[in-house]
């Protein structure tokens, strides 16, 4: 009887990432406690905006002439009832494609046109058609025969959806080399909230970019099999509704209890792991609650998730890129070991990806 032939493994042989240069955290702060009439509420506020383990956010968005933010007098946002979702898209178009080129510059030599055979891209920050996907091809010179995937408006999780999509791209290709990259403009999408709980869901997001190279050269992050998870009633703990005056972000307060129930569940938990939590756990930084309640269903050292915090705390939640950031981290630390990451979104849901790090046999991390 004949073997079918072994599939190549695909690994992540780079990754990079980029972020703007204007600091807008300290400054949405300002802007956000006295809009808050109730002494009660903007004292709670403050507590939580202090308790949130993010100390810096960046965006696209320029200074002022004066050096103030996007909501300082001159700013984008300084129009009357802000600015429409068109004027935000037309932002998106122009700084989105800019900030992507910026992190792939980071791959260096790891990055050659010549080879690259797809790309694909997640983006669930802005729309334009053209897409991503076709002006990063002519920008960076792909030939038109390069094979694209463009993953929009899938949320958070999208950054392991395009990680997933490569692997396969791979597995069915041996020869493929896929540039994935994710680019994110969350700071586009500020809206006139006067409660605490929209007003504390924009006070995680941020702008950033990841690329990395997906290909079955022996060199970087084995990619395992995914897992997908949906649970179920939970349609409204996060969405995003696309409105007059940008897309407008709805985080319940109930999905860290959410998850936290679900991924302590031993089903659950037999599907993402085969006994205990493997060494390397990369988290998607959605906040401080979000990545508590993970570290206590799993019941895992909270030294598990210092990479996720780090991130957190460093650039907020830049949506679909924010776990490739944590994965960027953990290579450039040389971590080694088996490892899942886990990113969480719309629905509510969750994807994530097995992979090995440093042990190039890398057995055991799925079919």
């Amino acid at each position: 009887m004949s073997r079918a032939p072994l599939r190549p493994l695909p690994r992540l042989n780079a990754l990079a990432t980029a972020v703007p240069t204007h600091d807008i955290h300290q400054a949405f702060i300002d802007w956000a406690t006295p809009r808050l009439t109730d002494e009660r509420v903007r004292a709670l506020f403050s507590r939580m905006a202090a308790r949130s383990g993010i100390a810096h956010r960046w965006s696209v968005l320029p200074p002022t002439a004066d050096g103030g933010s996007p909501v300082a007098p001159g700013g984008f946002y300084d129009v009357p009832g802000l600015p429409p979702t068109s004027a935000r898209m037309t932002a998106y178009a122009a700084h989105a494609p800019e900030l992507a080129l910026q992190a792939i510059a980071k791959l260096g030599d790891a990055f050659d046109p010549r080879r690259i055979t797809h790309i694909v891209v997640a983006s669930c920050t802005g729309f334009v058609a053209p897409g991503i996907d076709q002006i990063l091809a002519r920008r960076l010179g792909l030939p038109p025969t390069v094979e694209r995937v463009l993953i929009g408006f899938m949320g958070c999780y999208a950054g392991v959806t395009a990680l997933r999509s490569a692997r396969h791209i791979v597995r069915s290709e041996p020869g493929a080399v896929v540039l994935v990259v994710s680019v994110e403009l969350s700071t586009l999408h500020l809206s006139l909230a006067e409660a605490p709980e929209p007003l504390l869901a924009m006070l995680q997001f941020s702008d950033g970019a990841a690329a990395g190279i997906v290909s079955a050269d022996a060199r970087g992050l084995a990619l395992g099999a995914g897992v997908s998870l949906a649970l179920d009633d939970s349609a409204d703990l996060i969405r995003w509704d696309i409105g007059d005056r940008g897309f407008e972000m709805h985080l319940s307060g109930e999905v860290p209890g959410r998850l936290r129930e679900t991924l302590a569940a031993p089903a659950v938990r037999g599907q993402l792991f085969d006994g205990d939590p493997p060494e390397l756990l990369a988290v998607h930084a959605g906040g401080r609650s979000v990545l508590d309640a993970v570290e206590h269903a799993l019941g895992v050292d909270p030294s598990t998730l210092a990479d996720s915090r780090s991130v957190l705390a460093r650039f907020g939640n830049m949506s679909s890129a924010t776990i490739l950031f944590v994965l960027a981290d953990m290579m450039a630390r040389g971590a080694e070991g088996q490892g899942i990451a886990i990113a969480f979104g719309p629905g509510l849901a969750a994807e994530a990806i097995r992979f090995d790090a440093g042990r190039f046999d890398a057995g055991g991390i799925g079919a």
